[in-house]
C-alpha cells in the first residue's frame, strides 16, 4: 500500500472527500515528524510508539574498493508496536 491507496482507504472508510484525508494525513505525519526531531516520542496506544534513536557513529567499509570509511552519528526514526497491533498481526 502507498500513500495515495492509504488515502483513498481513509476516505471511504471515514466517508470524507479525498482532498480532506490528504489534508488530514499530510498533518498526522507532520505532526509526528515534529515530535519526533524535537526528541519526543508519538504514543498511539493499542498501535505503537514512534521514536527517535540516535546512531553512534563508526566505521564502515566501501564495497567497491574495501577502504575504510568514517560514517557520522545521526538520528532514525525506530517504531515499537503495541499490544493491539501485535493481536491484530497474529489472529
Amino acid at each position: 500500500m502507498n500513500k495515495t491507496d492509504l488515502i483513498e482507504s481513509i476516505a471511504v472508510k471515514a466517508d470524507i472527500p479525498k482532498a480532506s484525508a490528504t489534508r488530514a494525513l499530510d498533518a498526522a505525519l507532520e505532526t509526528i515528524s515534529a515530535a519526533l526531531k524535537s526528541g519526543d516520542s508519538v504514543a498511539l496506544v493499542g498501535f505503537g510508539t514512534f521514536v527517535a534513536k540516535d546512531r553512534p557513529a563508526r566505521t564502515g567499509r566501501n564495497p567497491k574498493t574495501g577502504e575504510s570509511i568514517a560514517i557520522a552519528a545521526s538520528k532514525v526514526a525506530g517504531f515499537k508496536p503495541g499490544k493491539g497491533l501485535k493481536d491484530e498481526l497474529n489472529s
